[in-house]
């Protein structure tokens, strides 16, 4: 590639480039406008500013598809959250809608969340939507028109009117609304039925510790929840997603439908692929208690499921309780949910390292290329290409020992304090700008934007 003026380009990343059409030692890429101008290796074009990150990596921004910013601060949880999710490494976030005190189920409080990013995001965030118990499904619509990228749903009443079940009537007129537009149905997958007596079982017979979670939760409440949802979905034809599943069976049951040509999609939260009950649960109590729950020896079938396909992306499902409401004498009251923006992509990493190969790519494939396809900003969002937005990660393979209370999210605490990743996130840049380096969150609150869906 032919060399420029210093004034055509504003900033050169150099490192080990990872790209969609493969990897590129000693290469270098140029900022113009906050996009990715032109990509190369060997020596770079001149430029206002250059930035020598040596042999460490450069992937494309994370996008992580599965983040609850707001359920305990409120809106202003976005702050904290993406200060979180720049150090590690996440550009994008797309946030849940059971924000408190009051769901993202009108277009009026969706103009409300974006007024919120555009005053405390530090990074870019993309919006689900969700309805209240009995609302009309065609309020959908007005939601997808004003940008949100997918609609939630529950089969589990978290909370009577911010998180509540969906009856399967109002189910199927969701499905049957959506079905025309393009957009994925998310459904948060347990039987409310049976985790209630299964739960009220355990409480009366005294069992109340980590040990008991699975159990008041089991593989059945999951795995009937996934069936109707996907059965609704297919009788209709709109596009099922499971947002979590805890047991190869669910992907398996996933898989089957999309064989057949249904949409179906499942994503998987890395606590899934990293924890086990019965190894970590003796350690880590409740602050390991996740819904649906952490279960024991299923982790290698998770794997596999993840290298045969069957997995549509990976992402943290991030949720910022602070300490204290996981400190519960009994299991049955600590929150559910676990901070994972920060740990994401290096917990994924090295469990690419240990389980298969081509980590790198594998990492710029399921936490970046494939959830922006997925949520429509692709090719804006996703991968490090001419014309995308400079959202870059620069990692460094090396040990690491993850400190929770150096995290940037307000909670210092982290099921994974202590663990030893195989690599870092040293540097984070958004739009072309850095917004994190060496431990300090350099942006500042504003600074990330809305992100509509540009594609389905």
């Amino acid at each position: 590639m032919p060399h420029q003026h210093a004034s055509a380009f504003e900033l050169i990343l150099r490192g080990n480039l990872v790209t969609p059409d493969g990897l590129i030692r000693n290469g270098w890429l140029a900022v113009l406008d906050g996009k990715i101008a032109a990509i190369g290796e060997g020596t770079h074009p001149d430029a206002g500013q250059v930035h020598d990150h040596g042999q460490s990596w450069l992937l494309p921004g994370v996008i992580d598809g599965q983040v609850h910013a707001c359920s305990w601060r409120g809106l202003q949880g976005l702050e904290s959250t993406t200060r979180s999710a720049l150090a590690g490494g996440v550009t994008t976030i797309v946030d849940m809608p059971y924000d408190d005190p009051e769901p993202v189920n009108s277009v009026e409080r969706l103009q409300t969340k974006i007024e919120a990013v555009s005053r405390w995001a530090h990074c870019d965030v993309a919006l689900y939507g969700t309805l209240a118990s009995g609302q009309a499904a065609s309020d959908i619509i007005p939601l997808v028109q004003a940008g949100v990228c997918a609609i939630k749903i529950s089969s589990f009443e978290n909370h009577p009117s911010r998180f509540p079940r969906i009856e399967t009537d109002q189910m199927l007129d969701i499905l049957e609304t959506a079905a025309g537009l393009g957009i994925p149905i998310g459904l948060h997958n347990e039987d409310q039925n049976i985790v209630r007596s299964r739960t009220a079982r355990l409480k009366a017979a005294g069992e109340t510790s980590i040990a008991a979670h699975s159990p008041s939760r089991p593989q059945a409440a999951e795995l009937s929840a996934t069936a109707q949802f996907l059965e609704l979905a297919a009788a209709t034809g709109a596009h099922a997603h499971i947002v979590h599943l805890s047991v190869p069976r669910g992907l398996d049951l996933v898989a089957q439908y999309s064989e057949r040509g249904y949409r179906a999609t499942a994503e998987m939260c890395i606590h899934y692929l990293l924890l086990d009950e019965k190894q970590d649960g003796p350690r880590l109590g409740a602050l390991m208690k996740v819904n649906p729950p952490i279960r024991g020896g299923v982790r290698d079938g998770l794997w596999n499921a993840l290298y045969g396909g069957q997995i549509e992306f990976v992402s943290s499902d991030h949720s910022g309780w602070p300490l204290e409401r996981k400190m519960a004498s009994s299991i049955f009251d600590a929150s559910a949910g676990i901070p994972g923006l920060e740990t994401l992509l290096m917990g994924f990493y090295t469990g690419l390292s240990t389980h298969g190969s081509e980590p790198l790519e594998m990492c710029a494939r399921y936490l970046s290329e494939k959830p922006a396809k997925f949520f429509g900003l692709w090719p804006q969002k996703g991968a490090l290409a001419l014309g995308a937005d400079a959202d870059v990660a620069v990692v460094a393979v090396m040990d690491w020992i993850y400190d929770a209370a150096t995290a940037h999210d307000e909670l210092k605490w982290s099921p994974f304090d202590g663990a030893k990743f195989a690599a870092r996130v040293t540097s984070t840049y958004l739009r072309g700008t850095l917004a994190y380096q060496d431990g300090q969150v350099v942006s500042r609150a504003g600074t990330g934007r809305f992100c509509k869906p540009i594609a389905r």
